[in-house]
């Protein structure tokens, strides 16, 4: 498939590839939650323009929708619930190094050995005119709506799971005009006002 493309976008596949892996690194070099999760985001933005240099745009627009707004919903997510504030302090993105990286170069010797060795079966028949069309009736022709109410049902499941988590808000604790002297929790602790 590199055969068919021109110099550029040999060129971006490549660029983009190196910057992936140095994205994926990153997310377990950098010492906060925060910084891991704008990491991998850049690591999928940059698959997602690999995507788009193979000329697979349907592919690299739903992966750069769904990485995206899946990792601004974690960043949010982290800055509303962590103890640690925003996922910014420092903090070790590695647990159990010695085994999982074993497991990871395992793996990968594993994967790049079957890659060489099985014997691949070529094509018998052409090419479909668009394949990306085929590959997306196949995978949502049948399934639209359903995927359209998983859809609804998920985004009012993360709200429904916001509104219960946080039944209090600064409304509830320093009033509607927020100019209470102190704020009416329950436990009382905190910072004064």
């Amino acid at each position: 498939m590199l055969t068919d493309l021109s110099g550029w976008a040999v060129t971006a596949v490549a660029v983009l590839g190196v910057l992936s892996v140095a994205a994926g690194v990153a997310v377990f070099v950098v010492d906060s939650m925060a910084r891991a999760t704008f990491a991998l985001l850049a690591s999928f933005l940059a698959v997602a323009g690999i995507l788009l240099a193979l000329d697979l745009v349907y592919l690299a627009v739903v992966t750069a929708l769904m990485m995206t707004i899946e990792m601004a919903i974690m960043a949010v997510f982290m800055i509303m619930f962590m103890m640690n504030p925003a996922g910014l302090m420092p903090m070790t993105m590695v647990h159990n190094a010695k085994g999982s990286a074993g497991t990871g170069a395992g793996a990968f010797v594993v994967l790049v050995v079957g890659i060489w060795t099985i014997d691949w079966p070529t094509r018998d028949t052409s090419r479909p005119a668009d394949s990306t069309r085929q590959l997306g009736e196949a995978i949502m022709g049948s399934h639209m709506l359903v995927m359209l109410v998983i859809g609804i049902g998920l985004f009012t499941t993360i709200l429904a799971g916001t509104v219960l988590a946080t039944a209090r808000g600064r409304y509830d604790r320093l009033g509607p005009g927020l100019d209470a002297e102190h704020p009416d929790d329950p436990v009382p602790g905190g910072l004064s006002r």
